[in-house]
């Protein structure tokens, strides 16, 4: 145990920039770990980058056909056999409360690989994944490291606004992605957990580029800062609505769908501010869930917006879904539409909500045939419901 502080308290008191450095050194010395590497999910969740050799184009694992590739997707730490050498290498995931960030691989000779020694290297690689959360506040070099090509500015801005791609607790897990991923500026999503509730917001900016992206950090900041003065989320839609209609004058708005979930009990209250869609799979049953529609944020003065309330029962899937996704049309012109939305969101439903997303876009995109610049945005949400007490308390 003394081994395993001592390299907390060297990677923890390490330069944001030297983490993967010194825990190599650690590795080295305490476990005799012959190389250690990292890769990091990029983007667009299609392949893993080294973080040594961010700019070497032929580098990059994919995410699929990949030993790497497949430890991340089963979130299971996996074992290689080294060519033609006496060594193993241990592939595993690097992951912060359901955020999947990349994959450390240790390579230690055969004779130490053992299973007391890997689970020592599988908290080393959790540990690892937050202090990275961490250093990114003060080092550009792993956001660098996941990009496969330049992001537009308006992309930017948008990842910089996401709270993470995927989030786990008890009561729910939750996955969601934008695409395209290195040139998204109009869609957002975001959300917040505390111990009683949990708020979800998904929102569309009008407009195209920089200037959607403008008005959507707009709108997601003046709805956090009615979150977090404690408000409810009618009227946090209404102070949103205030702000951008003050800066804009009706000129802009944002489509806004807006959920609070009560995860003693799993009642939702929705405010439907715009085209954002809401799908529930309960069992084989996949619907859309028809909501009151209400006006989009800031499109006029002083508008104001009522709760919708419904129920979610242990096992329910809710999908979060922007109008890039429902609307999009294959290269003969025929419409996604509602089947074939219903389609894809039946075979996901074996998947965890972390990677639903990603394969929702990847039959969209194959669907459409061709490449968009039309913002799709998919959130999944996995409800569990809180478990119960066993003191019957």
């Amino acid at each position: 145990m003394n081994r395993r502080t001592d390299i907390e308290a060297a990677v923890r008191a390490a330069a944001p920039h030297a983490l993967l450095a010194t825990l190599r050194t650690e590795l080295s010395s305490v476990y005799g770990a012959l190389a250690v590497e990292l890769h990091l999910a990029d983007y667009g969740l299609r392949v893993l980058k080294s973080l040594d050799r961010p700019d070497d184009e032929n580098e990059p694992l994919s995410l699929h056909n990949s030993p790497e590739g497949r430890a991340f997707g089963s979130q299971e730490p996996r074992e290689q056999q080294v060519r033609h050498d006496d060594a193993v290498d241990h592939h595993l995931p690097v992951t912060v409360r359901g955020e999947r960030l990349g994959i450390l691989t240790v390579r230690l000779p055969q004779a130490l690989s053992t299973p007391e020694l890997v689970g020592e290297l599988t908290h080393m690689a959790d540990l690892l994944g937050h202090e990275i959360l961490v250093a990114e506040r003060d080092t550009d070099l792993y956001q660098r490291a996941r990009r496969t090509t330049r992001l537009t500015l308006a992309a930017e801005m948008q990842w910089q606004l996401l709270p993470a791609r995927a989030c786990t607790a008890a009561e729910f897990a939750i996955g969601a992605q934008l695409e395209p991923a290195y040139a998204i500026h109009g869609d957002n999503f975001d959300w917040a957990a505390d111990a009683d509730e949990l708020t979800l917001a998904v929102t569309n900016g009008m407009g195209e580029g920089i200037q959607a992206s403008l008005l959507t950090n707009l709108a997601v900041n003046a709805l956090r800062n009615a979150r977090r003065a404690g408000i409810g989320i009618a009227d946090q839609a209404a102070l949103a609505d205030q702000a951008l209609y003050d800066q804009h004058r009706g000129a802009s708005h944002v489509s806004t769908l807006l959920l609070r979930f009560e995860l003693a009990t799993g009642r939702v209250g929705v405010v439907d501010a715009g085209s954002p869609q809401l799908w529930i799979q309960r069992g084989r049953e996949v619907r859309r869930i028809e909501l009151e529609a209400q006006l989009p944020l800031g499109m006029f003065e002083e508008s104001q917006y009522t709760v919708q309330e419904l129920h979610v029962e242990p096992g329910d899937r809710l999908l979060l879904l922007s109008d890039g996704v429902y609307e999009a049309v294959s290269p003969l012109g025929e419409a996604y539409g509602e089947r074939a939305l219903a389609r894809a969101i039946q075979s996901t439903r074996l998947l965890p909500a972390a990677t639903v997303p990603r394969a929702m876009l990847g039959e969209l995109a194959e669907y459409r045939g061709a490449e968009t610049l039309d913002d799709a945005l998919v959130l999944c949400l996995d409800w569990f419901g809180r478990p119960e007490d066993p003191s019957g308390s």
